[in-house]
């Protein structure tokens, strides 16, 4: 029923782990955080909240306070004050995580919780950064720090009914409407939470039924301000996006993540939710290219109608510490999900994905293909894949495979493919596969005149490629083999 596998060319002296079992998963009233942490009188109807408050982990509700206190709290949209007392209360019962707690056995989150956290409490004045807003033919939104910068943004030539800006702008009430009804639908892990909390307001994407948008909606994520390499100061930013396409409607949407100059220090806490209508398609393109010293660390949470489509594919090569926690969620029958995804390490840096895929409905199909390059001693890469074909999930086809390419000694891979299948009409399979270059493809080259170094080259190149070439959208498929290139080439001297 499924299948895991290991090349042979599998080196005893790298560190890797491959375990092939369960997850759990987890489970939400209205008051905001400050009425809710510390208050003795609380209302009847919540009497277990100052007993939470007091059980609470002391360091999340410190760095709750400071979130809630770097917000504006005046003219607050009704869906981000729900957000934000939804957020509040989730906050009482949740503790830092540390290597004990199964989601962060592999990913080591204690270079955020030894830094003093400041918010970044108005957006950046840095001239020097509208060199980031090119490609100003196509429709582009620039968030500066989880600051909607609207001189750095245009949205010319969507069409009519679509809607694409700041929530605290939003005027229709039927949009508000929708907004309302999905923002509190999903409830993340701790740093969904604190984006909850800190998020300075919401970017919305809205597409309206049958609406097709031609161009791809490029969203900009800029992190200007941090602090110097040794610095114990981390500032953070708490963006936040929630893109809703209703029926038989179809977008493209890029995010791209980048630094201003330098390697500088900063946590960005981010956080997207799509939702696709019945017979809707959704094309995404993720792209991480943040600081080397930075904590980056996203949630993305997708909600599929029946007979819609999402293509997700990320690459992603950044960031000290880089995590992204995937939700996707089938809701109907005749679903489509693809997912694909490149890391590189090629620092003192770990890369991690965690994704969890929900098939509920018959003929669903879904895939996943994850790849990572890891060319660094203190280099670091983790995949936890949960992928559940729950008991009406009838003929589905479901399949994942991940794979590793070890360049160096000592480097590190965690993988844990899970596939979980109660339905028994599927067709579903997996693998893993973690190794260095195989002596057989190098002879390959080798037999045919070209150098050693030059074949190393040419298939470590190909086996990032293979997820760059699945970037739908040209600009952004270019920028990424360059940006990767110019690493491995780096790595590679």
């Amino acid at each position: 029923m499924s299948t895991s596998t290991l090349t042979p060319a599998f080196l005893h002296h790298h560190k890797t782990s491959i375990q092939l079992h369960s997850l759990s998963s987890s489970s939400s009233h209205h008051l905001s955080f400050s009425q809710l942490k510390f208050n003795p009188r609380t209302p009847k109807k919540t009497p277990n909240f100052s007993t939470k408050s007091a059980l609470s982990d002391p360091f999340v509700l410190q760095i709750a306070e400071t979130l809630e206190d770097s917000v504006s709290a005046s003219s607050i949209p009704l869906p981000l004050q729900k957000l934000r007392d939804s957020s509040s209360e989730h906050l009482l019962s949740l503790s830092w995580p540390t290597r004990k707690d199964e989601p962060f056995r592999f990913t080591d989150t204690s270079f955020i919780k030894s830094s003093q956290i400041q918010p970044i409490t108005d957006p950046s004045k840095d001239s020097s950064f509208p060199s980031i807003s090119d490609d100003t033919h196509l429709p582009n939104l620039t968030i500066i720090d989880g600051f909607l910068a609207d001189s750095l943004s245009g949205f010319s030539g969507l069409p009519d009914g679509v809607y694409v800006g700041s929530l605290s702008k939003l005027n229709s009430e039927a949009i508000l409407k929708r907004v309302s009804e999905f923002v509190t639908n999903f409830e993340g892990d701790l740093f969904w939470s604190l984006n909850g909390v800190g998020a300075p307001d919401m970017v919305v994407v809205y597409v309206p039924e049958g609406c097709r948008v031609e161009n791809p909606l490029h969203l900009r994520y800029c992190s200007v301000k941090g602090s110097d390499l040794g610095s114990n100061t981390l500032p953070v930013s708490n963006p936040r996006v929630l893109v809703v396409v209703e029926k038989g409607g179809e977008v493209g949407i890029v995010e791209e993540y980048v630094s201003g100059d330098g390697e500088k220090c900063y946590w960005t806490n981010s956080v997207i939710e799509v939702v696709i209508g019945e017979g809707a398609s959704v094309t995404h393109s993720y792209v991480q290219e943040q600081s080397l010293g930075a904590a980056h660390i996203k949630w993305t949470s997708i909600r599929q109608e029946s007979s819609s489509t999402y293509k997700l594919v990320e690459i992603s090569s950044g960031g000290k510490l880089s995590r992204h926690n995937l939700h996707v969620q089938q809701m109907g029958p005749d679903t489509t999900t693809e997912l694909s995804t490149l890391h590189l390490a090629i620092s003192d840096q770990t890369q991690d994905l965690h994704s969890t895929l929900i098939l509920d409905h018959p003929r669903g199909s879904s895939s996943q293909l994850h790849k990572c390059i890891v060319g660094h001693p203190r280099g670091q890469a983790v995949f936890d894949g949960n992928v559940r074909v729950n008991r009406y999930a009838q003929q589905t086809n479901a399949g994942q495979l991940t794979r590793s390419l070890l360049l160096v000694p000592q480097a590190t891979v965690n993988v844990k493919p899970n596939l979980q299948i109660i339905a028994d009409d599927v067709k579903c399979s997996h693998g893993a596969a973690i190794s260095d270059l195989e002596d057989d493809q190098l002879f390959y080259f080798l037999a045919r005149g070209i150098d050693l170094e030059t074949a190393r080259k040419a298939l470590i190149f190909s086996f990032g490629a293979e997820v760059i070439e699945r970037i739908p959208f040209a600009y952004v498929k270019e920028k990424a083999k360059r940006h990767i290139t110019e690493l491995l080439t780096s790595t590679l001297q």
